[in-house]
């Protein structure tokens, strides 16, 4: 019994852009249409736990049409001057940008997907360690990030009063929450 990719439909078929923005590609493959990253860009996301806490942020998402709860996280080699960006540096760029807290350790924990049904892209996970304060964060002009450092044994409350007050929960969130 063979299990190569060319045992599943579509996957020797050609690949057909539909389309192509800044940031992603609509592509068609065979049957399947899906979303892709453009030009190599990737994405780290960060879990930063320190002293029982974890630092999240809050943003309006506008495919949600509302706010989210989610990882601190951004977008690996996004500028043509750092289009081969190590991905710990972006991580380590990105959570003092959204949070304000600067890391000792950043330990790569592996690529992950979100949704592979529908988007290709991946993104490294990173756990962040030794954390300081350094700043305010809320992110880069126009993005409007609430930080929020979130004790673990409160976590469900929380996420249970915030997706009450209508904000989406990223799905990375089940990292954390254990059954209640």
């Amino acid at each position: 019994m063979s299990t190569g990719d060319s045992d599943f439909p579509d996957a020797d078929a050609p690949v057909e852009t539909m389309w192509e923005g800044r940031f992603i590609t609509a592509k068609r493959q065979g049957r399947w249409e899906y979303v892709s990253r453009s030009r190599g860009i990737r994405a780290a996301v960060i879990l930063a736990i320190d002293d029982g806490h974890v630092l999240l942020v809050e943003q309006y998402r506008v495919p949600l049409g509302k706010k989210c709860i989610e990882l601190p996280a951004g977008l690996v080699g996004d500028h043509h001057d750092n289009s081969n960006e190590d991905a710990s540096l972006a991580a380590n760029r990105e959570l003092e940008e959204e949070t304000g807290y600067r890391a000792e350790q950043m330990e790569d924990c592996g690529e992950f997907y979100s949704s592979p049904g529908m988007v290709s892209e991946s993104f490294s996970l990173f756990k962040a360690g030794g954390l300081t304060k350094v700043g305010e964060g809320g992110g880069v002009a126009g993005e409007n990030i609430t930080v929020h450092r979130v004790a673990l044994e409160e976590l469900g409350d929380f996420i249970d009063a915030k997706r009450a007050e209508g904000a989406a929960i990223d799905v990375r969130l089940l990292l954390l929450l254990q059954p209640r």
